[in-house]
């Protein structure tokens, strides 16, 4: 499974592509703090651009970039400790 966008997400690396536009971030663009907080569903890739896959849940969201790997809102805060983040090994 490929986890390169799980892995930038959750690192804090700044976004190439806005996860809710597609456009191409430029250094003054801000992401919306609910995006920033990972509770807008990101509908591109934020390293390639490219639309992704989403599936929301009643419990949160789901996203996969055809290129760069799945994003779930469940990885990106962890309720039962209060810390972030970790990504699941399956």
């Amino acid at each position: 499974m490929n986890t390169e966008l799980a892995t930038a997400v959750l690192s804090g690396a700044k976004p190439h592509f806005h996860p809710n536009t597609g456009q191409q971030m430029e250094d003054e663009t801000l992401l919306h703090p609910a995006a920033a907080a990972g509770l807008d569903v990101p509908r591109y890739c934020q390293l390639c651009g490219r639309r992704m896959v989403v599936r929301v849940r009643p419990d949160g969201w789901n996203a996969a970039c055809s290129r760069h790997g799945e994003l779930d809102s469940a990885w990106l805060y962890d309720d039962a400790t209060g810390e972030t983040p970790y990504i699941p090994l399956t």
